[in-house]
């Protein structure tokens, strides 16, 4: 059309349509509306009656302006349940025509304004549920969460596995093995509005915890920043890559063929590698960024909270609604726990005296226990019908095998005896070091159908530490002695 249109200037109609491909009509038609094929087609019209006509703007515009949030879904329920006689097809006319009156009427949105991230400026930190990916320790569910840092411009990233929910220690921990782990600190740390590490505390606690955060990150150097509670796109930096993390761990279990661990260290080594792997992508970043970062200080700060507690005459005390035994040589001291994750480092004074793993109640009504019966186990020795009843009985075995044996005692022999015996147990796996080895022979017994036969096991695992024999060393005289050097002179 656009090569007739030039050629008509110097020709005629005929000619230029000849030379332009098309037939001389054609050529009369464009002269009489040179318009184009696609400008001439009439508007679609609706080739069906609305079936919305009569109610979009009588009933469904009312309900958006009364609930900007409702969902289109909802809508189409409530309007099926007020005309039944409307066909179900409709569904997507209304989801179309709603988005379409939202556009024009509805309220203004959330804008998200993309940052411009300088290297050594922002590091972020977060929590996340590891919980749907039901990763077993010892063939025991593991509930747990990762602490996660994130270094903004070069994507380095550390990951901490958490045992319990978020918390300041574990956010402290975290935050200091992430840094010392790239060996620099940004100049900002972020992270959420911490209300659910301080949930459960009375405003003077979240006080000082907010005093103890602003602490540790002057330590380092760091301006703390938080977002607004609920926020969580103000984080995105870091919310958009755990979803990277989880996959990646995912990814790793599916290809490991197995989610279950020998233990928590090897659980923790698993996540190492696979972070490890997604900084050497980011190798060359991180190097540069690395150079920027702030120095370290000369040590860590602390990471745990410290409690005072008061050893009773159970040989125990309670911490957080968790119950712990310790040797009967404390009992009336005062102890200084130092409060971790995952652990309990306890003091007496200025000397560490062991630690425990750190134990959680399952909800705020109930107590949680951790036990070690080589802790009462002297004690039971000499009153072992309190095995029978004791509140944390089943916590005091050791192993699986123990409890079990326990049980075929009891419905097998007297009470009196069944104690007995199930404590002379425990005794021996303490003085002859045998747990392990005994829970086995204990696990073969009851496949067996055959209760222990201590006589057997004592000879099985002698000799007993009491009856070992004294050993009397003479000393020479140190006048003998003289002798050599008499010898030495001639």
């Amino acid at each position: 059309m656009r090569l007739y249109m030039k050629l008509k200037q110097t020709n005629t109609v005929p000619v230029a349509a000849a030379r332009a491909g098309f037939s001389t009509a054609s050529a009369y038609r464009i002269n009489a509306d040179p318009s184009l094929p696609s400008g001439r087609k009439k508007p679609r019209e609706r080739r069906r009656p609305d079936p919305l006509v009569d109610i979009f703007e009588s009933e469904i515009v009312p309900l958006l302006k009364a609930a900007p949030g409702l969902r289109a879904v909802a809508l189409f329920e409530e309007i099926r349940r007020r005309h039944p006689d409307l066909d179900p097809g409709i569904r997507r006319t209304l989801e179309r025509r709603i988005r379409s009156w939202r556009a024009i009427h509805g309220p203004d949105q959330e804008v998200i304004f993309r940052q411009l991230h300088e290297p050594g400026r922002m590091g972020l930190s977060d929590f996340t549920d590891m919980g749907d990916l039901a990763v077993t320790v010892a063939r025991a569910l593991l509930d747990h969460r990762l602490y996660h840092f994130r270094l903004v411009w070069s994507g380095f990233e550390h990951a901490h596995v958490i045992l319990g929910g978020e918390s300041y220690v574990a956010l402290a921990e975290g935050l200091q093995n992430a840094l010392w782990a790239v060996g620099g600190a940004p100049v900002e740390h972020r992270s959420d509005s911490l209300s659910a590490a301080f949930h459960n505390f009375d405003a003077d606690a979240r006080t000082d915890l907010t005093l103890r955060y602003d602490a540790l990150c002057k330590h380092y150097g760091m301006a703390p920043t938080r977002n607004n509670r609920g926020v969580a796109h103000e984080n995105g930096s870091i919310e958009s890559s755990h979803g990277h993390l989880k996959a990646a761990v995912l990814d790793a279990l599916l290809l490991r063929g197995s989610r279950d661990f020998d233990d928590l260290a090897s659980y923790r080594h698993f996540i190492d590698e696979i972070v490890s792997r997604k900084n050497r992508r980011n190798g060359a970043r991180i190097d540069t960024e690395r150079a920027v970062l702030l120095a370290l200080p000369a040590a860590r700060t602390s990471d745990y909270e410290e409690v005072i507690v008061t050893v009773t005459s159970t040989s125990s005390f309670t911490l957080r609604k968790v119950f712990y035994t310790v040797p009967s040589r404390l009992i009336g001291h005062r102890l200084r726990v130092r409060l971790y994750d995952d652990r309990l480092d306890l003091f007496v004074g200025g000397t560490r005296l062991m630690t425990l793993s750190r134990g959680r109640s399952v909800n705020h009504a109930t107590h949680a226990h951790v036990v070690d019966y080589r802790h009462v186990i002297h004690s039971l020795r000499r009153k072992p019908m309190a095995l029978l009843k004791l509140v944390y009985r089943d916590q005091l075995f050791p192993r699986e095998s123990y409890r079990l044996t326990f049980d075929r005692l009891i419905e097998a022999l007297p009470e009196r005896t069944a104690c007995k015996q199930m404590v002379e147990l425990l005794s021996l796996a303490h003085e002859r070091a045998c747990e392990a080895e005994l829970a086995d022979l204990l696990k073969d017994g009851l496949a067996g159908g055959r209760l222990p036969d201590m006589a057997a096991l004592r000879l099985r695992f002698a000799p007993d530490p009491g009856a070992l024999p004294e050993v009397v060393v003479k000393l020479t005289p140190l006048t003998d002695y003289d002798a050599l050097l008499v010898g030495e002179a001639a």
